[in-house]
């Protein structure tokens, strides 16, 4: 057969245009799979700030095939109405999640124990504990049938799955375990239940290497089983402190030099509730970056930090850093700023210092202890009487009224107040509790 040269050169063409498409095809279809996958995350309300690294580190998503199933696999997720922080957090710790074939089939599983009242964060903490432990529906359903047959309700079930959704994997001797031991110091049904769904994490702890233990220092430490009961049934977090935690805890507060005021509101709940509350206080500060001797020595100069909700002392040191732009450190050497009134002194002074600033009218910087430790009258005669535009942010005192002090004269040199750990019994009392710390 002959074959023109018309022929011969359409066909080079045809040859050469394919060969040349299966060479950059590849690359040119993945950018745009990769395009058109950040526009369906970001419909779905993915934040668009963190989408380069979350495909960068979950590159199996942008196989060409995925695309339309991954749009199945989030609608399949939404219908299960997942609160969208819930949501994200879902797809950024779990994003195998997103397999479509895993989801029909728990969407199949929850039609089946959707009247079972467990919430939508609930199931989202289940499905990214099925997908890494590979559980499927069947299963989870026979340990909430066995949950259920140890007493737990729906409240409490929904609770439990929310703050600690690998019950799932417990063995039912574990939890008769951890129901056995509470029995046994004198819990009740309905105390129990009320453990378990104010602090579900108990359920993960030892009975023999953590709970015990702790119970035995609560009672070497001259706490009777009645108070350490009842405790506990108050606030099950109790359960949550480390062996040795509470002595030293008890340690600090015995070492405090406050006025005898707050030191009576401090202990107003009894020894054990205050040695609970400087642990999460303690524990609130090692969350924003400090150590535990910091934290323990910040406690110490600033005893009213124990009676500060920790919602307030989270505030302040959230403001200091993200606002304020200091190191949470500065905390050790500038404690009394935690002890401060927010709206009445931090803010407003904060807010008059940075005016100036803007204004070019500081010279020189003004550190934490300068904005912290002067009286309002003090602080009020250096940066806001010379600049009456600052008066109205600070705060003004009123016109012809003197400001009138807390004592009598002569009354505030004979009683002041000696500074913290000023004498040689002080420092060694100090020495010998933050010792065990260091």
């Amino acid at each position: 057969m002959v074959i023109s040269s018309l022929t011969k050169a359409s066909l080079f063409y045809r040859l050469s245009s394919t060969q040349f498409f299966s060479t950059v095809s590849p690359k040119t279809s993945q950018f745009r799979n990769q395009i058109s996958l950040a526009n369906l995350l970001q419909r779905y309300g993915f934040p668009p700030t963190q989408l380069h690294s979350f495909l960068a580190k979950n590159q199996f998503l942008l196989n060409r095939s995925n695309v339309h199933d991954i749009q199945n696999s989030l609608n399949i997720l939404l219908s299960f109405k997942i609160p969208q922080p819930s949501f994200i957090s879902l797809l950024f710790d779990c994003p195998a999640v997103l397999d479509s074939n895993f989801l029909k089939k728990w969407q199949i599983g929850i039609s089946k124990f959707g009247n079972l009242g467990i919430s939508p964060v609930g199931i989202c903490n289940v499905l990214a504990l099925s997908r890494r432990f590979r559980i499927d529906p069947d299963l989870f359903l026979n340990r909430v049938g066995v949950l259920k047959d140890l007493g737990f309700n729906d409240g409490v079930l929904t609770r439990v799955l929310e703050r600690f959704p690998r019950i799932i994997m417990m063995k039912e001797d574990d939890l008769c375990e951890k129901i056995g031991f509470l029995e046994g110091i004198g819990i009740s049904r309905y105390g129990i239940e009320r453990v378990f769904h104010l602090f579900p994490e108990v359920l993960g702890f030892d009975v023999d290497n953590r709970l015990k233990p702790l119970l035995g220092e609560f009672l070497e430490l001259s706490f009777s089983e009645n108070m350490i009961r009842d405790e506990i049934i108050k606030d099950p977090r109790v359960l949550s402190m480390e062996l040795g935690e509470m002595s030293r805890c008890l340690g600090l507060l015995k070492t405090l030099k406050c006025r005898a005021p707050i030191k009576d509101k401090i202990f107003s709940e009894g020894e054990f509730r205050a040695g609970f509350e400087v642990k999460l206080r303690v524990d609130c500060l090692c969350k924003q970056g400090l150590i535990h001797r910091e934290a323990f020595k910040i406690l110490w100069k600033e005893p009213r930090l124990i009676l500060y909700e920790v919602e307030e002392i989270e505030k302040k040191i959230d403001f200091l850093v993200k606002t304020m732009n200091y190191k949470v450190g500065c905390l050790v050497e500038v404690p009394e700023y935690l002890g401060a009134n927010f709206d009445k002194q931090i803010l407003p002074r904060y807010n008059v210092l940075e005016y100036l600033r803007s204004q070019g009218a500081l010279e020189f910087d003004v550190g934490l202890k300068s904005l912290i430790k002067p009286s309002r009258l003090r602080f009020y005669n250096l940066y806001v009487k010379p600049y009456p535009e600052c008066e109205k942010m600070f705060g003004r005192f009123a016109e012809g009224a003197a400001i009138q002090g807390r004592h009598p004269v002569g009354m505030w040199k004979l009683f002041k107040p000696q500074k913290y750990a000023e004498s040689k019994e002080d420092v060694n009392n100090m020495k010998s509790f933050m010792e065990p710390l260091l």
